[in-house]
Parts: structure tokens; C-alpha cells; sequence
């Protein structure tokens, strides 16, 4: 998971560059970044149907395929359709990533180290998407050339050894696949209604993926400010939180509960990344200000998962749902982000899109503070 992080990480960084560089403005790059969720959005309706009972293996043979096929299309796109196409691929290989995941851990692991499973995934997806910034910005010279989609693609060489190895060693499975089972049909109505109940952690992720959206999506365009400097070390600095936060997330919430410590680390986040407008004629100010208010972020993240598990908990009845409407508003949030990030830099400039989207993170905090109810729980009957 560490190599693949690593190339799908280079390549993230390197979208928005290629596609301004061959002449298309930052809001329409924007828009095909955030096609590609959408791409992502409609295979995850249907892989149900299409992946019913296929096993991890098929379904990580064909996400390395499309991994491979990936950088050539991006490379030597130069007309709106063969991005999409791009942006297509990247959506469902990244999907396939996760239904791949969630079937080896559903058919080889055993339920009570699934937490823990996912837990090491988590961390070596984060290490990679903490180094990929670093290699491709110090790859990348005054314009793209194929040598960091060539370190890109030994990443993935490196993963799909490492898939292959690994795979060959793992035993039949001995337990069915918990990840793919049939459920019951999720009803608008049931969702509609659920979705009042727990609308403001709804929000906050959606906030959260938006953010996270600016980031990747401007973030590669920072050389523009910060000619000659490592301005890749701006992800870097964004991204590294994520790996240490984990460790002290728990202790924190419970002393100051999970919507609140939620909610104050978003209003804290948002209030730093407020000021990037003002700090980014310095560099390592400028460095600061991201390193914190990713701290701040991925505090949050946790956070509002807590939420969402204890909703689950006192009714398990409509895990389902909970579930379905996480990740309507997790692609939402890459759906907007990315397409208002490069709206807003074409206009305002690339630094005043990260203050605004503070800014909107800042209200949207105040607002569920304000509205958010003291104990959030589904009806047995709704």
C-alpha cells in the first residue's frame, strides 16, 4: 500500500500541472479533477452488480492495469476528451483500490483485527501520500517531462511485486467476504430522513474532503508564489499530521468529546488557513501555518467518524444508509472542491482560494456549533 500510495500520490501532484501547462485555465482543470469522483461516484453504484463475488485478486489485477494505462493517457493528453478519460480512469482505479481492500480484509482477516487492519493501511497510505509531494515536486523542472511519471510508474512496479509476492503466500480464504455481502435495499425516504438527523457531521466531512480537495488541487500550483522554493514541502507539511494525530485523537476526545473536539479543530484550521493570503510572502511562515492546520484537520477527521460509529451503535439498523450518505458527501466534497479550488485561483489567485476556503470553514464551524443538537441518535423507527 506504501509504493502504490507513493505513485497514485506523484500522480495527484502532477495532474494539475499537466493540465495547465497544455493551455486549459485553472477552473477547468478544477472541473475535470473533480470529474473524476464523479467517475468514481457512479462505478461504486455499479460495482454491486459487477463485483458481486469477484475475489481481491481480479479486482487488483485490474486496478494495476488501469494504474498502468493511467500516466501515458494523462502524459500525452491534449484535448478535453482524453482528460476525462483520464479522469475516468483515475476515479475507478481508485475505487477498485478500496473495493480490493475491503474483500481481503473481509475474506482473509479476522473481524476482531479488522480495525487494526485497516489502521496499518491507513498509516502506510499516509506515509506515501506524505513522500509523493516531495519526489515529484523535486522531479518536476520548469516543465513536466516524463521523468516523474517514470518514477511514478516504479512505485507501482514496486506494488505490483509486492501484490504478487504477497498474494502468492495468502491461504484460501477462510471466512466469507463481509465486504460484499447483499444488503437490503436502502429506501430515498429512509435516507432523506436520516440525513436531517445527522446533517451536521454530514457537512463537517463534506467540509473536510472540500478542504482536502483545495489542497490537492492548488497546492501543486504553488510553485507560481514560491519560485525556487520547495513548495512541494506545502503538501508534505499538510499531509504529515495525519500520521502522528491518530495516536493522541482518542485521548483527546474523551476528555472533550468527539462532536466538540471535532468541531473546534475545523473552526481552528479553518482560522489558520484564514491567514495563508497574508502569509504567503514567506515561505516557512507559510509552512507553519499548513503544518498546524493540518493538525487541526485530521484531528476533525477522526473525530466525526467517532460520531458516525456511535449513531451506528445505538442503532445498527441503518449502518447502511449511514454509510451510503458518508460517501455521497465524501465524493460531493471532491466533486466541489476541486472545481471551486481552481474557480477561485483563476479569479482571486491561488493564495486567497486557500483563505477563502478557510474562511468558508470558518463559518461553517460557527454554524454547527450554533446548531448541532447535544446527543445526535436515529429513531428505531423512522
Amino acid at each position: 500500500m506504501l509504493f502504490w500510495a507513493i505513485f497514485d500520490g506523484i500522480l495527484a501532484y502532477l495532474s494539475p500541472l499537466i493540465i495547465t501547462e497544455h493551455g486549459l485555465t485553472k477552473t477547468s482543470m478544477g472541473l475535470l479533477i473533480g470529474s473524476s469522483s464523479v467517475f468514481g461516484a457512479l462505478f461504486d453504484m455499479a460495482a454491486a452488480k459487477m463485483l458481486p463475488n469477484t475475489r481481491y485478486r481480479r479486482i487488483f489485477i485490474v486496478m494495476f492495469l488501469l494504474c498502468l494505462a493511467y500516466p501515458f493517457v494523462l502524459y500525452n493528453a491534449r484535448v478535453v476528451g482524453v482528460y476525462i478519460a483520464a479522469m475516468a480512469m483515475w476515479g475507478i482505479y481508485y475505487d477498485l483500490k478500496n473495493f480490493g481492500l475491503y474483500n481481503f480484509v473481509g475474506t482473509h482477516i479476522k473481524a476482531k483485527d479488522h480495525v487494526a487492519s485497516f489502521g496499518i493501511v491507513q498509516a502506510l497510505q499516509g506515509a506515501g501520500y506524505v513522500i509523493a509531494p516531495v519526489i515529484a515536486g523535486i522531479a518536476v523542472a520548469e516543465t513536466i517531462t516524463w521523468v516523474p511519471f517514470s518514477y511514478a510508474l516504479f512505485f507501482l512496479f514496486l506494488a505490483f511485486i509486492c501484490f504478487v509476492v504477497l498474494s502468492a503466500q495468502m491461504p484460501a480464504p477462510t471466512q466469507k467476504d463481509l465486504s460484499t455481502k447483499k444488503q437490503a435495499a436502502v429506501s430515498f425516504r429512509t435516507l432523506f430522513s436520516i440525513n436531517k438527523i445527522i446533517f451536521p457531521g454530514l457537512l463537517l466531512t463534506f467540509m473536510l474532503y472540500v478542504i482536502d480537495a483545495f489542497f490537492w488541487t492548488i497546492g501543486p500550483l504553488l510553485t507560481e508564489i514560491f519560485s525556487g522554493k520547495h513548495s512541494e514541502l506545502i503538501l508534505a507539511a499538510y499531509t504529515f499530521p495525519a500520521l502522528v494525530v491518530g495516536w493522541v485523537v482518542g485521548k483527546i476526545t474523551t476528555h472533550v468529546g468527539k462532536k466538540k473536539t471535532a468541531f473546534m479543530s475545523l473552526l481552528l484550521g479553518s482560522l489558520l488557513l484564514m491567514s495563508f493570503v497574508f502569509v504567503a510572502y514567506d515561505f516557512l511562515l507559510t509552512l507553519g501555518v499548513v503544518f498546524f492546520a493540518g493538525i487541526f484537520f485530521s484531528l476533525s477527521m477522526p473525530a466525526v467518524n467517532g460520531v458516525y460509529a456511535d449513531v451506528i451503535k445505538e442503532n445498527s439498523n441503518h449502518e447502511k444508509e449511514v454509510e451510503v450518505l458518508t460517501d455521497f458527501y465524501t465524493n460531493l466534497g471532491y466533486v466541489f472542491g476541486p472545481a471551486a479550488a481552481g474557480f477561485i485561483a483563476d479569479t482571486m489567485g491561488i493564495a486567497a482560494a486557500l483563505s477563502v476556503v478557510g474562511f468558508i470553514g470558518f463559518c461553517t464551524a460557527i454554524i454547527l456549533i450554533l446548531i448541532t443538537p447535544l446527543h445526535i441518535t436515529i429513531p428505531r423507527e423512522l
